[in-house]
This record gives C-alpha cells, sequence and structure tokens, in this order.
C-alpha cells in the first residue's frame, strides 16, 4: 500500500474536558500569523497599527461564524442528525469561503465606521490571509477533515488513526493529499501577488488578484476533494469559486480600466 501515513493523534493533550488539538493550534498560530503581517503590512500604506489591532477580535469572530456556517451547510444532513455537533469547532470543520465572507463583511463595516481607506487596507490584508490559509492546512493535515478521493499515487495519505476526522470508507485507504496540494497553490499565489504589488497602482487590485487566483486554484484542486455535489457535477466550494472569480476578475477590469481612463485623461489635459 503506497503513501504517506498519517498516524499522528489529533489531540496534543488532554486536562480533564479540556483538550488542544492540533487543528485549534493550527488555526490559532494562523490567526496570530496574519493580524502581525496585516499590521506591519497595513503601516506601510498608511493606516495605523492600532486600528488593525482593535478590527482584528471582531474580524476574527466574524469569520469563525461564516466559517461554521458554511461548512454546516454543506454537511447539513449530518448536523441535522448530530445537532450538538454544531459547536464542536475544536474537530475541525470550517470553510473558508465562510471564514472570507463573515470576516469581510466585519471589516467592510468596520472600515466604514472608522473611515479608513478600504482598497489599502484589503490590499493589507491579501498576503497575510494566504500565509493564515498555509499555517491553517496543517492542522488539516492531522485531523484529516480536508480530505481527497482514493488515489494510487506515491504522496497519498493513509490515515491509521481512529481519532481522524476521515471517513469510515477511506480510512487506511490511500487519498488525495489536498491540504498540501492548496498549501502549493496558496504559497504560489503569495509570490504572484507580492510581484503584482509592485506594479500596481490602483488600492484593492492586489486583493481583487488574490480572490481571482485563489478562487481558480479552489475550483480546479476541489475535484479531487470527496465533498456532497450540489448542482451541474460540482461542489458547494466550486460554486461559490465560480462566483467569486466572476465578481473579483470583473471589479479588477472595472478597476484597471477606469485608471487607465484616469492616466489617459490626466495626460490630455
Amino acid at each position: 500500500m503506497n503513501g504517506i501515513i498519517i498516524s499522528i493523534d489529533p489531540v496534543i493533550f488532554r486536562l480533564g474536558h479540556f483538550e488542544l488539538r492540533w487543528y485549534s493550534l493550527a488555526i490559532i498560530l494562523a490567526v496570530v500569523a496574519a493580524v502581525l503581517i496585516i499590521a506591519h503590512r497595513a503601516k506601510g500604506k498608511g493606516i495605523a497599527t492600532e486600528h488593525i489591532y482593535s478590527l482584528a477580535l471582531w474580524v476574527v469572530l466574524g469569520g469563525i461564524v461564516g466559517a461554521r456556517l458554511f461548512h454546516v451547510i454543506d454537511q447539513w444532513e449530518y448536523y441535522a442528525r448530530n445537532p450538538l455537533q454544531i459547536m464542536q469547532l475544536q474537530q475541525g470543520g470550517l470553510a473558508i469561503w465562510g471564514a472570507l465572507a463573515g470576516g469581510g463583511l466585519v471589516l467592510l463595516l468596520s472600515a466604514r465606521s472608522k473611515r479608513l481607506p478600504l482598497g489599502r487596507l484589503v490590499d493589507a490584508v491579501a498576503p497575510g490571509l494566504l500565509v493564515a490559509q498555509i499555517i491553517g492546512r496543517f492542522g488539516c493535515i492531522i485531523n484529516g477533515d480536508a480530505y481527497g478521493g482514493i488515489t494510487s499515487l506515491p504522496w497519498a495519505f493513509i490515515y491509521l488513526n481512529p481519532a481522524s476526522s476521515i471517513p469510515d470508507r477511506l480510512f487506511g485507504v490511500p487519498t488525495h493529499p489536498y491540504p498540501v496540494y492548496e498549501m502549493l497553490w496558496n504559497a504560489a499565489v503569495l509570490l504572484v501577488v507580492l510581484q503584482l504589488e509592485r506594479r500596481f497602482k490602483k488600492d484593492g487590485l492586489v486583493f481583487l488578484s488574490y480572490l481571482s487566483l485563489y478562487s481558480l486554484g479552489r475550483f480546479i484542486l476541489t475535484f479531487v476533494r470527496q465533498e456532497n455535489i450540489i448542482l451541474w457535477g460540482l461542489q458547494q466550494a466550486q460554486l461559490v469559486a465560480l462566483v467569486i472569480l466572476m465578481a473579483s476578475a470583473a471589479a479588477f477590469v472595472y478597476l484597471s480600466r477606469r485608471e487607465g481612463s484616469k492616466l489617459t485623461a490626466g495626460s490630455q489635459a
């Protein structure tokens, strides 16, 4: 049986009713890294770090609520039978699209109330989000909650710890290491976004590039995932990715043309 054995216990330690999981630790580290990176980048864009730190808690809470909501909706048949499991966040089940939606909504409302420059703010956020997504997927590797389909590839993951979140039908079976695929894609997107940032002069284009590139990768990579089919043979994450890809690409073209028309008008004047 070819593949990489994942037999690590998802729980690092237990103390009474409290348990610390690798998944929870990865999420905590991801959030801390994102906040520090965003605060540093925001300062370079003329946004005080105090604003970032004051927004961080509410944006993170909004992201967690949105991430869990998207996951529960996607797996509604299971949670309808096990409603008490909805609040068991430490066991995994946080959808990235939901995190972006929930956290993004809170960020938008907070930015407007504090009169912060939204374009510069989200441009500062994009690389921090990518780093957080990469770190967070380390937790998914051990947890087994972001599993791929069956494969005979030598780098397949084989989950052998009974406490992992891998379904019984895939326990001990070589599966695509989906978290690794997404980590590699996100790392590539991070490098591209940082390069594009040097060329873009219009605020917001960096963030729209991040959304477009991540959506493209998520749509393609999700074909190896094992989730519920929603419509047209596509999973929830793929349908959301298509919508976000079209919307962000359209917004990117609009802002780019708008900036180009301003430069043209300025040169003619």
